[in-house]
């Protein structure tokens, strides 16, 4: 059981999404991996995975961040040149509540990231060590929402240096584009470790550009691609697991008029707690940055780091397997004497 859900990591190479002033993240969520053995090929068999993260950064008055990932995974039959063909879908959201001062409004909001859809070659290549290939996209520009928040006031746009635009908007300007996601992973799981790296690509259209009257207004979008990286060494220990996390983002577009400008990204380091409830898992991490591309500037004008704290909470239910063959009724044994 322990390496059926460790490696339903692999189905869980999905999608999510971050929403920070800064813009800065990719449309993969950094740390949404962590954990599971997402090089492993996962048994033949239907699964669902939910990963849910809450995010408060240092900043008083930013906002904090959750986003929740649902993935239903079809891991196929089919095994190409010894490698499982594993199917993915899901629609992950992102939430934003606001913490403003005293006498300033707050609102909190919820923004659809586009469906991912894709899929998983992954291989066992003995002795416990595992690889695995991901390919998908965000269909962001087909039911990705359009990312626009009106607060009553403009500015000038500091994305596309074009004219000015009600402040707010866009939310998340990596919705402007499809997404192309693609991964590389690799895991060791025997002896209930879990040693996993993995590392995703983010890229996109750039630049893209908004539908309708706002997305005409606001103009084209220059987007950052960004690459990922997702680290895990944990220990089952019977039905408990435990063990470090680290993962990260680096933008590889921080000039003036990009979505991610100035903020090269960032990596956090964390602890994982898990527990296998034989039905179903359930796994809980919290990691804090030690190094970040965010910035705040503080009441006395100092500007500083912007570090960010993270809490996550997973469960991995395998909904069905094939059932067994049964064995064949042995043929009674007749001598002659």
């Amino acid at each position: 059981m322990m390496k059926h859900w460790l490696a339903a990591g692999a189905a869980a190479l999905t999608m999510g999404m971050t929403a920070t002033a800064s813009y800065a993240q990719s449309t993969t969520v950094p740390g949404e991996q962590v954990g599971l053995a997402v090089g492993a090929p996962l048994p033949e068999g239907l699964y669902a995975i939910n990963t849910f993260t809450y995010r408060r950064t240092d900043g008083r008055n930013d906002a904090d961040t959750a986003v929740n990932i649902p993935v239903l995974v079809y891991s196929t039959p089919l095994v190409p040149l010894g490698g499982r063909i594993e199917l993915l879908v899901a629609p992950p959201t992102v939430f934003v509540f606001t913490r403003n001062a005293a006498g300033s409004p707050n609102k909190d909001i919820s923004i659809n990231v586009g469906t991912f859809v894709g899929g998983i070659w992954a291989f066992d290549l003995g002795s416990n060590f595992g690889v695995s290939l991901l390919g998908g996209v965000y269909l962001n520009d087909l039911d990705g929402d359009r990312g626009s928040l009106f607060n009553g006031t403009t500015a000038a746009n500091p994305i596309s240096g074009a004219g000015r635009i009600p402040v707010g908007t866009p939310v998340l300007p990596q919705l402007a584009s499809n997404t192309y996601r693609f991964g590389v992973a690799g895991s060791y799981t025997g002896d209930g470790y879990n040693i996993t790296a993995n590392l995703t690509a983010n890229i996109y259209d750039s630049p893209g550009r908004f539908g309708g009257s706002v997305g005409n207004f606001i103009g084209p979008i220059r987007i950052s691609d960004a690459l990922n990286f997702d680290l895990t060494a944990t220990k089952k220990f019977g039905n408990f697991e435990i063990g470090a996390v680290g993962y990260g983002t680096y933008n590889f577009d921080i000039s003036q008029f990009s979505a991610a400008a100035g903020n090269r990204g960032r990596f956090a380091l964390g602890g994982l707690v898990g527990y296998d409830f034989k039905i179903f898992t359930v796994q809980a991490y919290v990691a804090r940055d030690v190094v970040t591309g965010a910035t705040l500037t503080n009441a006395f004008g100092r500007t500083r780091s912007d570090y960010s704290t993270d809490g996550w909470i997973r469960f991995v239910v395998p909904l069905y397997s094939p059932t067994p063959a049964a064995s064949p009724i042995p043929a009674p044994l007749v001598r002659k004497y």
